[in-house]
């Protein structure tokens, strides 16, 4: 079985970085056992959108509705978010996250992913609908993969 870097770049965050200029485009992906949070971003605007939630069916047509994503915005790069334990150790969730990517990555080879840190991404998409819009939970449950995946993509713009 091929590795995953025999698949796709996976780049450092520096080699990420030094691969981009300022009108790239990004799509910020929040993996989970359901659902792909997608985001949307623009290293020039410095501002990440929360864009689609996609509900997991086959690796075959979430890869097809990702690569329209990318011929409709100009996507470049995906910035995935790497769900590390709170200890920052690699634990069951990442290596999900990583088997996901692996098989997408099969439909949509050749384009430049960062795993990023996506610790407590959730948790603080959560608390922003709770506290600050107060949100019903149907709502927030509806919504609330896409806003990890902007918070993901708009975190590592904040540090670009």
């Amino acid at each position: 079985m091929k590795t995953l870097q025999e698949f796709m770049p996976i780049l450092s965050e520096e080699e990420f970085r030094q691969g981009l200029t300022p009108q790239d485009r990004l799509l910020g992906l929040d993996i989970g056992t359901k659902t792909i949070g997608v985001a949307f971003g623009s290293v020039m605007a410095g501002f990440a959108s929360p864009l689609q939630v996609i509900r997991r069916t086959k690796i075959a047509k979430d890869a097809l509705i990702l690569k329209k994503m990318m011929a409709d915005y100009g996507i470049v790069g995906f910035v995935v978010g790497w769900p590390l334990n709170v200890d920052g150790t690699m634990g069951v969730r990442c290596q999900a996250t990583r088997d996901v990517l692996l098989e997408i990555m099969k439909h949509i080879p050749d384009i430049p992913v960062l795993f990023y840190d996506e610790r407590f991404s959730t948790k603080k998409a959560e608390r922003f609908m709770i506290d600050d819009i107060d949100m019903s939970r149907k709502k927030r449950s509806e919504v609330v993969d896409k806003m990890a995946a902007q918070i993901i993509l708009q975190d590592f713009l904040d540090r670009y």
